[in-house]
Order: structure tokens, then C-alpha cells, then sequence
């Protein structure tokens, strides 16, 4: 049976987040994500209190980057999670929102080697073994070890896009996070991951595919589309060019959004995003709408269905609605 997963954005008090959580956790959803932004409230943090607060919901990041925090500290801190809840850990870690990178003056130096050197140093050292003498095209690690015991192993998640990411993501992960919702993407990036694990000679179901989707909810159509507008205009600006063409979407114009961004002219932004953008980078709509959609999505192949960012207008009320309108033709 595929998992269903949902990503919260800790851009509200720490409270209302971990009562978003475990109202998501007795509403049915057995994974939970939440982001790495750093405008927002602390990942580990976040999750620490949401570990503290919930029984059996599997949580991670989703996702952290090698380039605002270094691979060992991101290994110290999925682990001390992991002491918090035994078992109920994964480490979602991406290259990074370059749109957000942009905004800290950090450069995304040679993505594909951050993630497959940072993946290694994360897996070694959560797995009780030292990191020396580590030369790599990013890192330059002399030695690293952690001073605890990790008692169980933690998953590692790789959150990817482009098609040799999506590949990494099936050879050396344990999962991969794919940003699409569009269910053409979504088949072309379960293929990659697929070459990518049988390439590294894994078993093609040892990979967790996770369609990680932005999603929005309403009984009333349009305010489902008002409330996704945000998400979109950042989706549409990172999205690398290949995929802005496959959508017919103007370069120029995700260009222009994208500066907007940048700059904190967040109304700008917004204001170019069109329907079609949503169509393309977002579930959205009404809940039988939302039901057709995830049952396309569902015949792509993916494993886990995560409801993203921003879910609905009104957080609580989405859930709610996610919870007794859809989720129960899929999991019961």
C-alpha cells in the first residue's frame, strides 16, 4: 500500500506546528516532513518537538542542503533526533533552493559531488564510523566522529529534479524526494530513479519514491488556487530550464519571478504566476479534484504520496478536509 506523507512549513509558533503534526499523525499520515529554510523556525528543533510529542509518525527533514550546514553537523543532529524518537528518523538532505541559496550569498558549487560526498559522510558517521582524511571535490574532512551511539540506522533521503540528481538519488539513496506533482514528470523521474538503483545493482523496491508534491485544498476551487499561488512562484523559479520548456513556460517570465523573489518583492512574484503554472507544479483544487489527481499520480509508480506545502488556506481545516475526504479512498 502506498505511504502517504505530509510537509509542513515551521513559519508559524512551534505549537501550532507540532499540533499540526499530531493532528496529521491521528488523522492517518505515516510520514511527515518538514523544511529547511532558514527564514523560517529550526528544523531540529521543529522536529524535536514533534518527535516529543507523537508515537509512531516517521519524520524528517525535507530537506536540508551540504552547503549551509556542513555533512557532520547535519549527522549529529538526524541522530540526536533519533535518540528522541528511536526508529522514526530520515535525513531528507537536497542541493538546495538556489533561489533561497541566492538570497544567503551562497553558492551551490558542484551539486552532484555535495550530495554523493555529503550522503557518504552522513551514512558514515551515523553509522558509528569515523570520517579521515576525506578528499573531496567539496569536502576536506581530517576527522569526524560522533561521540554517541546511533542505535538504529537512519535513512537517508535525497531530494532531486533534474534527471542525473534523480539517478544519484536511486544509487545511493534510501529514498528519493522527487519535487514534481505533475504526473509526466513524475513517470520520467520514477524511470531515473529506477536506472539510478539498478545501476548501483539494488533492488529497484529497496528505493522509497516519494511524488513530493505542493498541494492545496478547498471545498471552493479558487481559494485552493490562492492559497498555492506562493508555493508555485518558488517552484517556477527554481525549476531548472528543461522542465520550464517541457510546461511551455516562458524562461523570461520565470526569470523575472525569480528576481522578484529575490529582491523580497514577494507580491511581484505572485502576480505572474498563472493557472497553468499550478497545473503544472501543483495538486490543486477541490477534494474530488484532488482525489483524481493523486490516483494519476499513483500509477506513475511512486511509494509514498506526501501532501506539501502549503496543503490549504487555513492549515488545520486542510488536514481536516485531507483526512475525511481523501486519504480514506487510498488507504482504506
Amino acid at each position: 500500500m502506498t505511504k502517504f506523507g505530509i510537509e509542513f512549513v515551521p513559519k508559524e509558533v512551534y505549537w501550532r506546528t507540532t499540533y499540526y503534526a499530531i493532528q496529521a499523525e491521528r488523522g492517518g499520515f505515516d510520514n511527515l516532513w518538514i523544511t529547511d529554510h532558514f527564514i523560517n523556525r529550526n528544523v531540529y528543533v521543529t522536529l524535536s518537538m514533534i518527535l516529543a510529542h507523537t508515537n509512531k509518525i516517521i519524520v524528517g527533514t525535507g530537506v536540508t542542503n551540504p552547503y549551509l550546514l556542513s555533512p557532520i553537523s547535519t549527522a549529529g543532529a538526524v541522530a540526536s533526533l533519533n535518540e528522541i524518537g528511536p526508529g522514526r528518523t530520515i535525513c531528507g538532505i537536497g542541493a538546495g533552493d538556489l533561489t533561497t541559496l541566492q538570497q544567503a550569498g551562497v553558492e551551490a558549487i558542484k551539486p552532484l559531488s555535495a550530495m554523493r560526498e555529503s550522503i557518504n559522510i552522513i551514512r558514515s558517521l551515523t553509522s558509528g564510523n569515523a570520517v579521515q582524511n576525506f578528499e573531496g571535490k567539496v569536502f576536506k574532512i581530517q576527522a569526524a566522529n560522533l561521540a554517541f551511539k546511533v542505535r538504529q540506522k537512519i535513512p537517508i533521503y535525497v531530494g532531486a529534479q533534474g534527471p542525473k540528481m534523480l539517478k544519484l538519488a536511486g544509487e545511493v539513496g534510501d529514498g528519493a524526494l522527487i519535487n514534481a506533482s505533475h504526473p509526466h514528470d513524475l513517470e520520467n523521474a520514477v524511470r531515473a530513479v529506477k536506472e539510478g538503483a539498478l545501476s548501483a545493482n539494488k533492488p529497484v523496491d529497496s528505493v522509497d519514491i516519494v511524488a513530493y508534491t505542493s498541494f492545496s485544498v478547498n471545498k471552493d476551487e479558487e481559494k485552493a488556487l490562492k492559497a498555492a499561488i506562493p508555493v508555485v512562484s518558488f517552484i517556477v523559479a527554481g525549476s531548472p530550464e528543461g522542465i520550464l520548456e517541457k510546461h511551455s513556460i516562458s524562461l523570461e517570465v520565470a526569470k523575472e519571478i525569480r528576481e522578484s523573489l529575490v529582491k523580497g518583492d514577494f507580491p511581484g512574484a505572485f502576480s505572474k504566476v498563472t493557472s497553468e503554472m499550478v497545473d503544472s507544479f501543483a495538486v490543486c483544487g477541490t477534494p474530488d479534484k484532488c482525489v483524481e489527481k493523486v490516483s494519476t499520480i499513483l500509477k506513475t509508480g511512486v511509494t509514498q504520496f506526501v501532501v506539501g506545502s502549503p496543503i490549504g488556506g487555513n492549515v488545520r481545516k486542510s488536514i481536516n478536509l485531507i483526512t475525511k475526504s481523501i486519504l480514506p479512498h487510498f488507504k482504506n
